[in-house]
């Protein structure tokens, strides 16, 4: 089929078919409900006069505007109607040999017929007389009396060839009805009624029926036939003539009959305050039970809601148990199945395959491949995205310049107006300050639009531009393609919002974001809340350079307390070219605390020199708050100490720590570990008392006794450290403390070793450490020393260490390597580890491990020793070498 707007929109030959991609899996949903209905109806049990039975004879599609739910139906008529125009892939229906009458009726406002059920109800019969070519009495009566009481003085046949309601068709009806009044008055052998009018007719029928003339009985034997053909002939009436055409139906003769499949496009558009059309087109489906209903529209169709009682005539789930949220138990055999159905976006491969069958030339695709991806990617799926890109591809190349992909990057008020236009004022007013949101509840929802009450949230939900994931931190969140484009378009409707507007939603979603993890109490894990909150806080701050960082600086602390590090920020700038000299930094406060937390959690996964860079971008800046500013100098300073820069660390810790702040008692530790790491074992430990907690006192005591070789207190420490982050819930903390005990124990139980490492490697599988991994890896060096395989690991994990950046695990992993050719006796692989611990420990730093080396190794002391013991050192020397022979007894060495 031609796209006669793409047709008449060049004088090049441009090929300009509408196409039609996919959407395999509702045509087989709709083939499988026709031949489930088509079963029902042929049973013999079903009667169509029956009207308690629940009924499960349509099917809906739902979607978001512009999604292809009209393409769809157009596509299911041509197919019903015409076996040829049915895509190759949907396949041949099992009930390819029935008769069925597609009847496709559009409700748009902007159409024809419009919503009108008079229209309606006009369209089917009419199809009906086409196809079957006979009058229906008992219908047809009702109908001709209906008529001449409702549009006196115009002639039926006058007014289907004004509106041109049914085409070629239209003549047909008004002779079939007539012919039907005919009839009556010959069955009735009633010759003086002959032309007169339809209510004198009915009314000798009426009476004919009441005394229960066989005659009559045979024209119109319908048990209600005559209650319809007495009550007065309006509206109200008209909405259950659908009766009798289904009867009429029923009881045509086998070479006449049908089954109407009837195709109700855009049923959105039938809503009102009181679903007044809603009702009378609920009436039509219920009456007709052996017709089949396809029904399109922007919602779901609430018919199974009980709430709806006393607005509708039908409701309930037991009423339509296929329209339910939660199916009901289908009550008649053959017949079940959800008939509600969201129509999805197109998948990538979907869309580019319709952008390149859309327009071509010389049978090939017009737009290039390049162009392709660029809609694509911006479409999120949505096919009213391609079609618009595809007139926009047409506009510009109607100008003489070739498209480019930039000139796709591209919003479309279009898209908006049509997403907006059936909205409240207030449904809008939520829609957009949502659209700020990744995700959302009610509750955020209503805040973000400053509103007081949850109604509009709570309609707009009901929208198919609206997905849910119930297992989500927070369940909504809307279209992509429809965020995009109200993010970034004008709309141009009377209610659109200014940059203020923007400006002030933004605020209000943010402190919502805030209220939500200050004032938490829900299942949602605190940890997985606040990290939301972050993400969606820090790009709302960044985004709309918003000042008010209150709640934000509290969640970055909270954020890091735990060394868990989940990725919270994307980048604020993109990457610098590799021949850039500086990478430009952040320029506004939101934008240097997203970075901030970017680098502390990419830090995990980059050079520690990466992050200190990082960093020091920021600090440079200037524009963090104090608290902030001391959260980028620590960070730093633990960068520096992982790069053996001790003197600079030395300096950030100091700051930190003199600042007294929040990470005082962190940086007191980063100090103790620097007096460690330079020997100063005493100074280390009289800094213990200060720490408590949030120093981790008792980490920072087991790695006091770890090098003095008192493994037993050493264990007793790491194990206390990881009671205690258990009891403060502190995942982190205590996979670290997990996997220092795990080290402790490798040097002296291989066997408790190998169960705590177990539990280390679960712990950490959930977290993000880096360096605590390797630490696991060394450690289980330290627990195969001995063995085969130690050297050639060890070769690995030593480039692993240098591409992180983590300096300081290279002496530990040498020290490791120094106590496995100690106890394998390997004198000249002993030699070259010691050459190379003397290598990593030249700058004075962890100096005490070549102390240890030679104590395992049974070699001479090193001379000049500046490092302070808190026992004396043949007391340590004794106890590393005792560690190798144990091993070497465990052996058998």
């Amino acid at each position: 089929m031609a796209d006669l707007r793409a047709l008449f929109s060049s004088n090049d030959p441009v090929g300009s078919n509408e196409a039609f991609t996919n959407r395999q899996n509702q045509w087989h949903l709709v083939a499988t409900a026709i031949e489930e209905h088509l079963r029902h109806i042929a049973a013999s049990g079903f009667d169509v006069e029956d009207l308690e039975a629940p009924r499960n004879n349509l099917i809906v599609f739902h979607g978001v505007g512009g999604v292809g739910k009209s393409t769809l139906l157009r596509k299911i008529e041509a197919s019903l109607t015409d076996a040829e125009q049915r895509p190759v892939q949907w396949g041949e229906p099992a009930w390819a040999g029935e008769r069925i009458l597609p009847v496709r009726i559009d409700l748009a406002r902007s159409a024809s017929n419009g919503p009108d059920f008079e229209r309606v109800l006009l369209t089917i019969r009419l199809a009906l007389a086409a196809h079957v070519g006979r009058p229906l009495p008992s219908f047809d009566l009702a109908l001709r009396r209906y008529w001449e009481a409702q549009h006196p003085g115009e002639p039926l046949e006058e007014y289907v060839r004004r509106t041109g309601l049914a085409g070629r068709f239209g003549q047909m009806l008004p002779q079939q009805v007539q012919g039907a009044v005919s009839e009556a008055v010959g069955a009735l052998q009633l010759p003086g009624l002959v032309g007169s009018a339809a209510g004198q007719v009915v009314s000798a029928l009426v009476t004919a029926l009441r005394e229960r003339r066989e005659r009559a009985r045979a024209l119109a034997g319908c048990a209600r036939t005559a209650d319809l053909l007495e009550i007065e002939p309006d509206l109200e009436a008209l909405s259950y003539y659908p009766h009798l055409l289904a009867w009429e139906i029923s009881n045509l003769p086998a070479k006449h009959s049908v089954v109407p499949v009837i195709l109700l496009d855009t049923f959105e558009d039938t809503g009102d305050r009181h679903r007044d059309t809603e009702r009378l087109l609920q009436r039509l489906v219920w009456l007709m039970p052996n017709a089949f209903f396809v029904v399109s529209g922007r919602n779901r169709l609430p018919w199974a809601n009980p709430a709806l009682q006393g607005q509708l005539d039908y409701t309930g789930p037991a009423a339509w148990p296929g329209l339910a949220p939660t199916q009901q138990p289908a009550p008649t055999a053959g017949q079940g199945g959800v008939r509600q159905h969201l129509i999805g976006d197109l998948s990538p491969r979907d869309c580019d395959d319709h952008l390149a069958r859309r327009l071509t030339q010389d049978g090939q695709p017009l737009i290039s491949p390049e162009i392709r991806e660029v809609i694509t990617e911006r479409s999120h799926g949505l096919p009213l995205h391609l079609d618009l890109a595809v007139s926009r591809y047409l506009e510009i190349r109607r100008t003489g310049r070739t498209p480019v992909p930039a000139d796709f990057d591209h919003t479309f008020p279009a898209l908006i107006a049509r997403t907006l236009s059936d909205l409240t004022t207030d449904e809008r007013h939520v829609l957009r300050s949502a659209s700020l949101l990744d995700a959302w509840d009610l509750d955020l929802a209503t805040q973000a639009a400053g509103l007081t009450h949850q109604s509009a949230a709570r309609r707009l939900i009901e929208r198919p531009m609206i997905s849910e994931d119930p297992h989500a931190v927070w369940p909504y969140h809307l279209h992509g393609a429809i965020r995009t484009a109200l993010r970034t378009g004008d709309d141009h409707l009377e209610d659109q919002w200014t940059a203020a507007d923007w400006h002030q939603a933004a605020v209000r979603a943010l402190a919502a974001l805030g209220r939500q993890w200050q004032d938490a109490d829900t299942v949602v894990p605190s940890r997985t809340l606040l990290v939301a909150c972050l993400r969606q806080g820090l790009r709302l701050a960044r985004d709309h350079r918003l000042d008010d960082l209150a709640w934000l600086t509290d969640a970055a602390y909270a954020y890091t307390d735990d060394s868990v590090w989940e990725p919270v920020a994307p980048p604020t700038q993109p990457p610098a070219p590799s021949n850039a000299a500086q990478q430009p930094g952040p320029d506004t406060p939101a934008d240097a605390l997203a970075e901030l937390l970017a680098a502390i959690a990419r830090r995990q996964h980059e050079h520690r020199g990466r992050t200190a860079e990082r960093l020091t971008a920021v600090l440079d800046a200037g524009l963090l708050s104090g608290e902030l500013t001391e959260l980028a100098l620590y960070y730093r300073a633990k960068a520096h100490k992982d790069l053996g820069r001790t003197d600079a660390a030395l300096d950030g810790y100091r700051q930190v720590a003199d600042a007294d702040g929040r990470l005082a008692p962190r940086a007191r530790r980063g100090l103790a570990n620097l007096a460690r790491i330079r020997g100063d074992f005493p100074a280390a430990l009289a800094a213990i008392p200060t720490l408590g907690w949030k120093g981790r006192h008792h980490r920072v005591l087991g790695h006091i006794h770890f090098p003095h070789g008192d493994m037993d207190r050493a264990i007793a420490a790491f194990d206390a450290a990881r009671t205690e982050a258990e009891q403060h819930n502190a995942p982190g903390e205590r996979a670290i403390a997990q996997t220092l005990l795990s080290l402790a124990c490798a040097f002296t139980d291989p066997a408790r070793a190998d169960d705590e490492l177990a539990l280390a490697h679960q712990l950490l599988g959930q977290l993000d450490q880096r360096a605590t991994t390797l630490l696991a890896q060394v450690a289980a060096l330290v627990r195969d020393a001995g063995t085969n395989d130690v050297t050639d690991r060890a070769a690995v994990l030593r480039t692993e260490i240098a591409v992180a950046g983590l300096a300081w695990l290279t002496p530990l992993l040498e020290t490791a390597l120094v106590f496995h050719h100690a106890v394998r006796g390997a004198q000249d692989d002993l030699t070259a580890a010691i050459d190379r611990l003397h290598e990593a420990t030249a700058n004075g730093d962890f100096a005490y491990y070549v102390h240890i080396a030679a104590a395992m190794g049974d070699l001479p002391q090193p001379s000049g020793s500046a490092v302070q013991w808190l026992d004396d050192e043949p007391t340590v020397r004794a106890r590393w070498r005792s560690l190798v022979t144990a091993r070497q007894y465990h052996l058998g060495y």
